[in-house]
């Protein structure tokens, strides 16, 4: 069976689900291209429900294909900026390392948005439907949404790390206060927290909060170093941290603050 073959599928098992979507999905072209696109925008919206085990094993192997077709980044071929501190550009759901950090929102069940670009909606569609549906559960479980600068644990499912740590930043209305930055370093603290409880040793941490967020991305960026250094020089942990950047802007200020 083909990509396009297992897409065709899968956005069949979809519409199926979500009969509503039937008319729109008609304007999508058939080549594989277009056919993700109508996969990625059904997979966004649709609600953390059950679904028939042979979609989820159709979806784990045109998953797993697509990304071995990917250039993989390893945390391991990464240089050091300092002690286990590592400062890589590029795409956080193709780098290898045992946790990557996603910027969730309040219900922590991925975006809703079709095909966004912010990277939630990236996590959540390159590890599977699994994902919303773990999710879901586990705010089930909690009763309320998740508050600013906790997090939560979940496996990545079809990424090529182990697991996702989800945090909520905050989201900074007008001036940045102080309250703003106190939230922002929490996040950081309760996924380093969460990954040392976890037995975790190396983490990707993105750029929390700066972007549908509105974090001074500067400012986000002293914030983020400093927690980690803290927390490293203050519970003496030597778990591995990337600061993962997609942006140029991003890059270039956190090469300056990390020398």
């Amino acid at each position: 069976m083909t990509q396009l073959e297992r897409l065709s599928l899968l956005n069949f098992f979809l519409l199926e689900e979500m009969p509503e979507h039937k008319k729109a999905a008609e304007n999508f072209k058939q080549d594989e291209q277009s056919q993700f696109r109508l996969f990625r925008s059904l997979v966004n919206v649709r609600p953390p429900i059950p679904t028939n085990p042979k979609f989820l094993q159709l979806q784990d192997e045109y998953l797993q294909l697509s990304l071995l077709n990917k250039v993989i980044t390893d945390i391991e071929s990464l240089t050091p900026v300092e002690s286990e501190l590592y400062l890589w550009q590029g795409d956080i759901t193709i780098l290898h390392c045992e946790a990557i950090v996603n910027a969730a929102n309040s219900q922590m069940l991925g975006c809703f948005c079709p095909c966004h670009t912010c990277i939630d909606n990236a996590i959540h569609t390159f590890a599977g439907i699994q994902l919303r549906l773990a999710c879901f559960e586990l705010m089930k479980r909690q009763g309320y949404e998740e508050p600013t600068g906790k997090a939560k644990i979940t496996l990545a499912y079809n990424l090529p790390c182990q697991y996702v740590l989800h945090t909520v930043g905050p989201i900074v209305q007008g001036q940045l206060t102080n309250h703003d930055c106190e939230l922002l370093t929490s996040c950081y603290r309760s996924c380093l927290k969460l990954a040392e409880e976890t037995g975790i040793k190396s983490i990707a941490f993105c750029c929390i909060s700066t972007g549908e967020f509105h974090f001074p991305n500067e400012s986000a960026a002293q914030i983020a170093v400093k927690a980690i250094r803290d927390f490293k020089a203050q519970t003496h942990s030597k778990i591995k941290v990337v600061f993962n950047v997609f942006k140029d802007m991003d890059y270039e200020i956190y090469r300056e603050l990390l020398g």
